[in-house]
């Protein structure tokens, strides 16, 4: 099986090593057919500390890095 790979953008980096990446993710509402955005917000771990809040980085699953950080960022 594949992991989940996602692209989003920085939103927050005051933690250290950590970043918060919001997903946003476009669907067709399934009874008024309206498309519907919605925004996820992931914890992903940043080894380097170099993302800045605004950039487009790709986050891949991984295993439970903490409580909440299941997430690396690749590029």
């Amino acid at each position: 099986m594949s992991k989940k790979v996602y692209t989003g953008t920085v939103v927050s980096n005051k933690m250290d090593k950590t970043v918060v990446v919001a997903v946003t993710r476009l669907f067709q509402h399934p009874v008024y057919k309206k498309t519907v955005k919605r925004v996820t917000k992931f914890k992903a771990h940043d080894e380097k500390d170099k993302c800045q809040i605004g950039d487009i980085v790709k986050i891949v699953e991984t295993k439970p890095l903490s409580k909440e950080k299941r997430w690396v960022v690749i590029e």
